[in-house]
């Protein structure tokens, strides 16, 4: 525990027989559970860590809050219809099986994915476990090492110190980022940070990109758990619902770890386009849920103004190129005024649309 707070660690893992014993190794005392999510590994990664197992008891018990039946009254029918929903969501979820023989004891608990998910279902997995015994802090590790669990005390203090909601490990405002961190992987964490402010509402973070990540419980109870994305795009995917679910974040320094031993599993080319994709999706989706549908805020219609008066514009931006390039062609005077007053309206209005955006989330950045 952590200041009388249950700390419980997820660990995705696929293929990581060689480093997973160097992780558990050196977890630090303090943490509760070790959920280890193993997402259909082609190597050795469950046997190694069923190996491990052995002296693996705990003087915590916890029980999952599903088994706990709510005694109806005229007041708790919305706990009954949460619980509910709760146990009714697991068929939401990856088919699963848990390899421990005492769970409520067991520090270490191994769950298998027995289809391949991604690693943004096995993270998935592990933050409903937690949810389901009530861990007060969810904190993700990867399973290649490449987290050095000495910083996981200063990922957690800020929830269970300050009931902060999410809390991100930031690698680039690390005074040794540009040396350690490779540069393709420095500037394209950068653009995508850039690209996730916008879409995330966070506009004060800047290592989206970073997994190094602990969530309060809270958190995992306000946001839809089994419709995080699969793959690599989900720490976008789940700032977005953090933001509509309005919960409040916090960035600390980490230090960047490479050479560890660990096997980047990333296709930079592959993973690109349907991040590009999910973060448009993303966008959309937090300006209809929170601007329109939960409370409507002017923003809405500014963003979309600037939209709409865009695509418009690309029909006057088509003539005045076509007059520039092709020979003979001529465009009427009108289409360069009605351009120019077009990409002035539509700026300004993207502009104060951004502008109410960060003065409406900035309460959420502690």
């Amino acid at each position: 525990m952590l200041n009388n707070k249950t700390i419980g660690v997820v660990i995705p893992c696929y293929n990581e027989a060689t480093q997973i014993t160097m992780v558990l190794d050196s977890m630090p005392d303090f943490v509760d559970r070790i959920i280890i999510v193993d997402d259909v590994s082609k190597d050795q990664t469950v046997e190694v860590v069923i190996k491990y197992l052995q002296n693996n008891t705990s003087a915590l018990k916890l029980t999952s809050n599903l088994q706990k039946e709510i005694i109806p009254t005229i007041y708790n029918r919305a706990d009954i219809e949460v619980h509910q929903k709760n146990i009714e969501e697991l068929k939401r979820f990856p088919p699963i099986e848990i390899l421990n023989k005492n769970p409520e004891e067991e520090k270490i608990i191994v769950i298998k994915h027995l289809k391949n998910g991604g690693v943004g279902a096995a993270v998935a997995t592990g933050y409903k476990w937690c949810k389901d015994h009530d861990i007060d802090c969810a904190v993700v590790m990867n399973g290649d090492g490449q987290m050095d669990p000495n910083e996981l005390e200063s990922i957690c203090n800020p929830v269970v110190k300050e009931e902060i909601d999410y809390v991100k490990g930031n690698r680039l405002i690390h005074k040794s980022a540009w040396v350690i961190i490779p540069r393709v992987r420095f500037l394209g964490n950068s653009v995508l940070s850039i690209l996730t402010k916008i879409v995330s509402g966070y506009w004060g973070i800047s290592d989206t990109q970073s997994g190094y990540t602990a969530m309060s419980n809270h958190a995992l109870n306000s946001i839809p758990l089994y419709n995080i994305y699969k793959r690599y795009g989900m720490p976008n995917d789940v700032l977005v619902k953090l933001n509509i679910a309005f919960c409040t974040i916090r960035e600390v320094k980490i230090k960047p770890v490479y050479g560890v031993g660990e096997q980047s599993k990333l296709n930079v080319i592959k993973v690109s386009f349907p991040i590009l994709f999910l973060l448009i999706r993303c966008f959309f989706k937090r300006l209809h849920t929170k601007y329109l549908i939960r409370s409507f805020h002017p923003l809405f219609l500014l963003y979309w103004i600037s939209f709409i008066i865009g695509i418009i514009n690309t029909y006057f931006l088509y003539h005045l190129l076509a007059n520039f390039f092709i020979p003979d062609s001529k465009t009427p005077t009108d289409y360069l005024i009605i351009f120019i007053f077009l990409t002035i309206s539509g700026f300004q209005s993207l502009l104060f649309a951004m502008w109410m955006d960060i003065q409406d989330n900035e309460r959420l950045s502690r």
